[in-house]
């Protein structure tokens, strides 16, 4: 999503634009400082706010524009780059080879990211043979939405009622909430369960091969089978939940850059929209402290107390062992795969 980005410290705010936006790892984990700014607020850091050194989500919402956590920096705290029409900001709710199902919760206040829950259970994505969790670093675009209420031209489904996603296709594993970069390069039209989720593809501005990579083809040629590889997964990653193979739009075609900056733009509108009330939102949580001409925007001190009411850590159950599992049935004959007899772990 596109929003306002928040400012650093004493700085100022800036405007961005819908196509200069940053992007947000939501599902990832791994080692990495607290929340810098926690302590400002007057909370502890939890295990949801550590990773990747910057601002946790939930005070990146409290200091930004929502719904959704807001793009307010990249790791370490300065102000964001300067970005261009074929670059935006990503945040990231998940890292490759994790199980774990963050999702941005939408329906909670300042909407932090969290795993979700299935069943009363910690929610855990399958293990899709040959592969081990996500196989990008998977996150969402701030200041965009999928409008439930719109039918798509193109696919002729109404959105999935969330942010735009994004595979982040780079060579680093990124950390849970962190923000960063990201250069669009194309996007896919998944049809899950009979809604529209597309699903944009981009690499981080300062991966090593992203001078290489600029659209669509580039990825064809300099990561032979990635795409090939990703059509699969998301076609197959509920089967195991005993749920039909999904289904996409265009025959399952990559649509180049220009495409997925459109519907960047658009999905920019319905989050404008959202924000207006000219939606509806449903159980959608909107309050913000940056877009000042919102009926949700609030004060930083009512952001900063919902953040002091975080519930304290707890240590949760013990890891489930479907984590583990590698689901095999039915993939034996996906093409451009050279299977392995297990699992890949990374």
């Amino acid at each position: 999503m596109l929003r306002l980005s928040a400012p650093p410290p004493g700085g100022r705010r800036t405007r961005r634009e819908p196509w200069q936006a940053q992007a947000c790892v939501r599902r990832s984990g791994g080692p990495g400082g607290g929340c810098c700014r926690c302590s400002r607020l007057g909370a502890a850091a939890t295990p949801e706010r550590e990773g990747g050194g910057g601002w946790c989500g939930r005070c990146r919402a409290a200091a930004g524009s929502a719904p959704w956590p807001s793009s307010a920096r990249s790791r370490g705290g300065g102000p964001t780059r300067p970005s261009t029409a074929s670059t935006l900001d990503k945040e990231v709710p998940a890292k490759r080879s994790k199980t774990n199902g963050s999702e941005i919760a939408t329906k909670e206040p300042l909407n932090p990211i969290k795993q979700d829950i299935k069943r009363g259970k910690l929610r855990y994505v399958a293990n899709i043979f040959p592969h081990k969790g996500y196989i990008w670093n998977y996150g969402a675009l701030p200041q965009t939405w999928e409008d439930p209420h719109h039918k798509d031209k193109d696919t002729g489904c109404c959105g999935d009622n969330d942010p735009i996603d994004v595979c982040e296709i780079g060579t680093k594993v990124h950390s849970l909430g962190e923000i960063i970069q990201v250069k669009v390069l194309g996007v896919m039209a998944l049809i899950d369960e009979g809604e529209t989720d597309w699903k944009i593809i981009a690499i981080s501005v300062d991966d090593p091969e992203a001078q290489k990579i600029h659209d669509i083809d580039d990825v064809k040629k300099h990561k032979p089978g990635y795409l090939e590889a990703t059509a699969e997964w998301f076609r197959f990653y509920k089967v195991p939940d005993d749920k039909p193979e999904n289904q996409f739009a265009f025959n399952g075609e990559f649509k180049d850059k220009d495409f997925a900056v459109e519907i960047i733009k658009s999905t920019h509108e319905y989050w404008k929209a959202l924000l207006h009330k000219k939606a509806d939102r449903g159980a959608i949580k909107c309050m913000n402290v940056l877009v000042h001409d919102s009926p949700f925007c609030c004060s930083e001190e009512d952001a900063r107390l919902i953040v002091q009411s975080t519930p304290p850590p707890a240590r949760g159950d013990s890891v489930s062992a479907e984590v583990d599992v590698c689901n095999t049935s039915g993939l034996y004959t996906v093409a451009g795969f050279n299977f392995q007899p297990s699992c890949i772990t990374k």
